[in-house]
């Protein structure tokens, strides 16, 4: 197999050790080298992305034999978050060199960290590799949020570092209990093992893999485990928090392999029991976020309720293990992400251009508001779900996927009626901000220009929305090929197989 499957992980981790060492103090030199990098990984992911038509492969990191080695496992799932990671991490990048890279040290270093932990953790094939990833990606995280300063920044960041110990603590027990019970902890052995389990090891496997999904559930900002988003996204940069449009997803994408890999047969009632479980915590994360959206009094607030209600409605699609559930599912992370990153970023150019009022959701002058409030409306239409944008073709496919199911008429109304608020909500602040009149001495004074590349890189997600929604059909063509493949974990099995006792090339 190509050494392509490590690039995404190598080419960032190589990019950020060089900036700290050689370029630590020229800022433009960093810019530079961090768009050759992430232009480069936007194109690697593309032709993995390729390759990955073909069937699931293993690579294994420095000919170490499994399950000692880190095995890296590229299918059309994660060869799909990879080139979804790389996709937002461009546009946040194009976004930071504008003038947010230059508020704090490390910026780019820390940026390229965070696209390393991110890959990994789409790649890797074992639970304790998904641990360090996770790690990797926390400690990169944390140093984004603080960038550029501030208390507040300090005090998001404490809850964040907070929560994110607590699930790394849990993470640590979860990996302890499954290996204590089976002997491993490469994915796809445990696939098979798990299956071989005595009775008597039953109830430490499903602990264990409780802890691994409540862990999950941290990173999802799955309801009740959501408070410390709002606040962690409102402190962010801008284009650090476009990234964490992915951060969350990572969480999504965990329950996905873990629930149709390793528990697949449910052996000892795990996969009933998580499916039990996730179909109503994600519909009252759902509702916690539209309602969220309409009690937001600044825009901030009102994007980060919209990430915490998009995983909702991606995680009631995930719960039944549908593959028509699963395959609109994936096809509305897709939108989500994008859509999420593009509000995040225009919710800073707004706070700049409104001057003291920032982002509040409150009368005041706006300068540029045409161009604005024409982005905002767009930006609404596609995070709402309204014709005709991709977040239209994904809310419809989820509804298609649940007809004829025990839940349809509880998951039709939760998602209908949520989708409501999410419109009053978004209504509201956008009349609040564009159309109602402003008091001459209120904004305008100190408010802040904004570079033409900030306007073009939102415009470019939004455009990719629109792309998502043309060709939708091909989309779920390709989701639904990537769903009958996790699906069907005997080829991921087979392909890591050879990994386990053969060194790779």
């Amino acid at each position: 197999m190509s050494h392509l499957i490590v690039l995404p992980v190598i080419l960032p981790a190589f990019t950020a050790v060089l900036m700290l060492l050689a370029f630590r103090n020229d800022r433009d030199r960093q810019r530079r080298v961090a768009l050759v990098s992430t232009l480069a990984l936007a194109a690697t992911a593309v032709w993995l992305l390729v390759r990955a038509a073909d069937g699931p492969q293993a690579y294994l990191v420095g000919n170490w034999p499994a399950p000692f080695g880190i095995v890296l496992v590229l299918d059309r799932l994660s060869a799909l978050m990879l080139v979804l990671t790389a996709g937002v991490g461009l546009a946040a990048l194009l976004y930071s060199i504008t003038g947010w890279d230059g508020r704090g040290r490390h910026f780019h270093v820390l940026f390229q960290f965070q696209l390393l932990g991110t890959n990994g953790a789409f790649l890797t094939g074992d639970v304790f590799n998904l641990f360090v990833f996770f790690e990797v990606m926390l400690i990169a995280s944390y140093g984004l949020v603080l960038h550029g300063g501030g208390a507040w920044r300090l005090k998001a960041g404490f809850q964040y570092v907070a929560i994110n110990l607590v699930a790394s603590t849990l993470f640590l027990f979860a990996v302890g209990l499954i290996y204590g019970v089976t002997g491993t902890l490469n994915m796809a052995d445990l696939a098979v093992k798990v299956g071989q389990l005595g009775v008597g090891d039953h109830a430490l496997l499903r602990t264990g893999a409780l802890l691994l999904f409540t862990v999950f559930a941290v990173k999802c900002a799955l309801v009740p485990l959501h408070w410390w988003l709002p606040a962690t996204y409102s402190a962010a940069p801008a284009p650090a928090v476009a990234l964490f449009a992915i951060l969350s997803k990572v969480g999504a994408y965990s329950i996905i392999r873990v629930h149709t890999l390793v528990f697949s047969e449910d052996v000892a009632g795990v996969s009933s029991t998580l499916t039990t479980l996730l179909f109503p915590a994600a519909a009252i994360t759902l509702v916690v976020g539209a309602i969220g959206v309409l009690a937001s009094r600044s825009m901030l607030g009102l994007a980060s309720y919209s990430i915490i209600g998009s995983m909702g409605t991606l995680l009631i699609g995930v719960a039944g293990l549908d593959p028509r559930q699963l395959s609109a599912a994936l096809y509305y992370l897709v939108h989500s992400t994008l859509i999420g990153a593009a509000l995040f970023l225009l919710v800073d150019v707004i706070a700049a251009s409104r001057g003291r009022i920032a982002d509040r959701i409150a009368r005041g002058r706006i300068s540029h508001a045409r161009v604005l409030g024409g982005l905002y409306l767009i930006t609404a239409v596609a995070a709402v779900g309204l014709p005709p944008l991709s977040g239209f073709v994904g809310k419809i496919a989820i509804l298609d996927s649940f007809r004829g199911g025990s839940v349809t008429v509880v998951a039709w109304s939760i998602i209908l009626a949520t989708s409501l608020l999410l419109l009053v909500g978004y209504a509201r602040a956008g009349s609040t901000l564009f159309w109602m009149p402003a008091p001459s001495q209120i904004g305008r004074a100190d408010a802040r220009t904004f570079p033409a590349t900030s306007v073009a890189v939102i415009a470019g997600l939004l455009l990719s929305t629109a792309v998502l929604s043309v060709f939708g059909g091909s989309v779920l063509a390709l989701t639904a090929a990537t769903v009958d493949e996790i699906l069907t974990p005997a080829s991921y099995i087979q392909a890591v197989g050879p990994a386990l006792t053969q060194p790779g090339p």
